[in-house]
């Protein structure tokens, strides 16, 4: 008669649970915003290469744009004060570039056009009158 008391006990947790696991899944389910929604497929189409954006590193001291990235390309921040961007250059070649940050200045990335870009278009664009330009050639 005890086992069976503490069974019957043991049961009633188990599903107490489980309500409350269910009722947690239905609040964060239904408590999603519209906005939230749309925020993550954005950062996901982003991710996907499908979205034109504008990349610039800020030296705020001076308030000049000291790195520029315009494509479409995927943004890691994850590690900050490094970032890392990743752009598709051709089908199945992919370029990866790492910028990393101090005290003294700042990132802004802009959606400057949508999802019906070309994923494979992107441009670098160095600012300061300091960088020597150089040319890459590739050898085949």
């Amino acid at each position: 008669m005890i086992a069976a008391e503490q069974e019957e006990k043991i049961m009633r947790k188990n599903v107490k649970k489980i309500m409350a696991a269910v009722g947690m899944a239905t609040m964060l389910l239904t408590g999603c915003t519209e906005a939230e929604k749309v925020s993550q497929n954005v950062s996901q189409e982003a991710d996907n290469f499908n979205v034109m954006r504008r990349f610039a590193v800020i030296n705020t001291r001076t308030d000049k744009v000291e790195f520029e990235l315009i494509g479409a390309f995927s943004l890691d921040a994850s590690q900050y004060p490094k970032i890392s961007v990743i752009v598709e250059k051709d089908e199945d070649t992919y370029l990866k570039h790492i910028i990393g940050l101090n005290n003294s200045t700042m990132y802004v990335v802009e959606d400057i056009g949508g999802a019906k870009v070309s994923k494979y278009k992107y441009e670098v664009n160095y600012i300061p009158d300091s960088i020597v330009p150089i040319e890459i050639t590739e050898n085949k």
